[in-house]
């Protein structure tokens, strides 16, 4: 199909399928791109660009897998690590109690010894200091690994964890879904296929989600393609995916720094593809701390909508990689005026997209 024919079907509100995909993101000028996703965004959320006032809370990086693009992850005692205290993660809680944080991310590595019942007990004594806080908590690879340490199937430990008080579940794990790629980059980490089975049985008891990709590494165009497809089956399947968010390969400090990084054309190029073929799922957040802050700013000028939260200093992952921000904190301010000089207007939400 000629590309005008592949825009035309765009405007007119169908879906493409992956030889259209591929045609598109291989062929179709930069400013063309911008063009028709900044009009799909603006299908769904209008001039408005959302934010959320968050903070990260990352109890360990002790972590018994070995991914290779990983730079945060340490092994127990090696210089580098952490592994907090339940008195000290609630101490950092205490601290930002009268932040207005409306969320709470957790995430952290996937610790041989903390188990389930450790992070129910967390959450519960978390929640009890900042209950107005929503917890958005542990990637499927997380989830997956403290569930199965119980002996319950995935759907009995989410409604613990629910009861608990999470509500959401980040979109982390992911990486790219092909299988010769995660066997490369990966290979101790969970199948696609769980990744994709814990969200599908999170959003069945209610709890929302997110969705990533990790790009820029070994990976192919067709790879991140394959990977968008299967996000939107599982979004026609359960339509609980809240946002989708493009990982960019941050190259400092892990095994596969020999590759460098991708380009600033890729980065828009990925996120005005993941606004098109993803037409189920409403959001696609730049997430400012990966880009920096310039590049969030073009990125709004490709289909994005969301540009994650306030932060407040609280995530390690993308400073031990390299990104830009060594301290990542955005006032609302500094996100008000980024929004503003790329034509927009900051909505302030919660972790469902209420507005607030």
């Amino acid at each position: 199909m000629a590309l005008s024919d592949i825009v035309s079907k765009l405007r007119a509100g169908e879906r493409i399928d992956t030889a259209e995909a591929l045609e598109l993101w291989n062929n179709a000028p930069l400013w063309s791109l911008s063009e028709i996703a900044l009009e799909a965004k603006r299908a769904v959320s209008g001039d408005k660009v959302y934010y959320n006032r968050n903070f990260h809370l990352e109890p360990t990086n002790v972590c018994q897998f070995e991914c290779k693009f990983c730079s945060y992850r340490r092994s127990e005692g090696e210089q580098g690590a952490w592994d907090y205290t339940m008195d000290q993660v609630l101490d950092i809680v205490r601290q930002r109690k009268d932040s207005g944080a409306t969320e709470i991310h957790i995430v952290g590595g996937v610790h041989p010894t903390h188990d389930l019942y450790y992070y129910i007990d967390m959450i519960r004594r978390v929640k009890e200091i900042m209950p107005q806080a929503a917890i958005k908590a542990f990637t499927a690879v997380e989830l997956n690994y403290m569930i199965s340490k119980a002996g319950l199937t995935i759907v009995e430990g989410l409604q613990l964890l629910k009861d608990a008080g999470m509500e959401s579940i980040p979109g982390g794990g992911a990486e790219i879904f092909a299988p010769e790629i995660r066997n490369e980059i990966c290979p101790q980490k969970g199948s696609a296929e769980q990744w994709i089975e814990l969200h599908r049985a999170a959003h069945s008891i209610g709890i929302d989600s997110n969705a990533t990709m990790l790009y820029g590494h070994i990976e192919s165009i067709e790879h991140r393609i394959d990977h968008l497809m299967r996000l939107r089956q599982l979004q026609d399947q359960t339509g609980g995916i809240n946002a989708f968010i493009p990982l960019k390969y941050r190259s400092a400090h892990n095994q596969l720094s020999y590759l460098g990084e991708t380009t600033v054309t890729d980065d828009l190029r990925t996120l005005a593809m993941s606004r098109l073929i993803l037409d189920n799922i409403p959001h696609i957040k730049a997430y400012w701390v990966m880009y920096g802050k310039t590049t969030t700013e073009l990125a709004l000028a490709f289909g994005a909508d969301d540009i994650d939260g306030t932060i407040d200093d609280s995530t390690k992952i993308y400073s031990m990689a390299g990104a830009d921000d060594l301290r990542p904190t955005m006032s609302v301010e500094d996100i008000e005026r980024i929004c503003r000089n790329a034509g927009f207007r900051a909505v302030e939400r919660d972790t469902h997209y209420n507005e607030l």
